[in-house]
């Protein structure tokens, strides 16, 4: 299971709020409910077998790692909006010009989530693409 964000190394590049709920319990299968992610959708991100996707204390470290990483991008939006859980998640699938044509969504689909973390910490800054 995940640790709460003040126990985890990457706590640093939290949001000091944990709007969606994503960091209290089990942070792998809240965000992967919250984005409505496929067992096929994480094993195409993760470049890992479908077969090893599994959301309970026998996950690798390395995907609960990726996990959260895609925990902290959700609550960076989710800030962003002011802790709106419908307009969150609208975000990440409404197709974003500034990406290509391409949802937030499918970009973590397609294992290109660093880009897209990069791409919203710039814009929350107010640095354009």
């Amino acid at each position: 299971m995940t640790a709460k964000p003040s126990n985890h190394p990457l706590f640093s590049t939290v949001p000091r709020h944990d709007y969606l709920g994503l960091f209290e319990g089990n942070t792998a299968k809240k965000v992967v409910d919250f984005l409505d992610l496929s067992r096929s959708d994480v094993a195409k991100a993760m470049h890992i077998s479908k077969d090893s996707i599994r959301y309970d204390e026998g996950m690798s470290k390395e995907l609960e790692r990726r996990l959260f990483e895609i925990a902290v991008i959700c609550e960076l939006m989710a800030g962003y909006f002011q802790g709106d859980g419908k307009k969150t998640a609208t975000w990440f699938y409404i197709k974003n010009p500034a990406l290509g044509g391409v949802s937030p969504k499918d970009m973590i689909r397609f294992g290109r989530y660093k880009k897209l973390e990069k791409f919203i910490r710039n814009a929350l800054a107010g640095i354009s693409p």
